[in-house]
């Protein structure tokens, strides 16, 4: 019995030293780990300073003080520069539309009309509600071409920073159109789609 109890400390001894030395053998987690989450994008104002380009089309009503009214298919394209004052959007531009209203009982059929613009909005998220007006010329088959004036509003929303669409309603009016007695006044509503550079 004194033989066997220096053996049976020795083989506790031996037994339990990994507990007291630590667990040496591997150990696996089987938690699956998680990657952290991306940050949201934050949403910053868009810049509307620079050059766009771009075409509209639309509807166009034209009457005069001799005849009724005339409406038709209206337009052609748009280019200007725009300038970002923070909250405020200031601008200048130009439009060239294309026509084929017929004004006083078909005496003359509208063909083009030519703007040139300044227009002031307030941005509104991703959009600019703004008003617009300027000079207008209006060129006819038999009357010949004639200037006057317009004044208008719309709305133009930003796709992605160089793409936008919106929609422009216009009231043009044109005295004595031709040195003539007729009054023209005519009313213009349009959709368009432009890039800015």
């Amino acid at each position: 019995m004194k033989r066997a109890t220096p053996l049976i400390a020795a083989a506790l001894a031996f037994g339990t030293a990994p507990a007291f030395a630590g667990n040496t053998l591997p150990t696996t987690d089987d938690t699956p780990t998680v990657a952290p989450a991306a940050p949201l994008p934050t949403f910053s104002s868009p810049d509307w300073t620079g050059f766009y380009g771009g075409a509209q089309l639309g509807y166009g009503d034209v009457d005069t003080n001799v005849s009724g009214s005339d409406d038709g298919v209206i337009g052609g394209i748009v280019a200007g520069y725009d300038y970002d004052l923070g909250n405020i959007v200031l601008g200048a531009g130009i439009d060239y539309d294309f026509a084929d209203i017929s004004v006083a009982n078909g005496a003359a059929n509208v063909e083009n009309v030519f703007r040139a613009k300044v227009r002031g909005g307030y941005k509104v998220g991703n959009g600019l509600i703004y008003g617009t007006g300027g000079y207008a010329q209006a060129d006819t088959d038999t009357l010949g071409s004639d200037d006057g004036y317009f004044i208008g509003a719309g709305y133009e929303h930003l796709v992605t920073q160089n793409f936008s669409v919106g929609g422009e309603l216009l009231y043009h009016e044109f005295d004595n159109y031709g040195s003539t007695a007729v009054d023209v006044e005519a009313t213009t509503l349009q959709v368009r789609g432009t890039y800015r550079f």
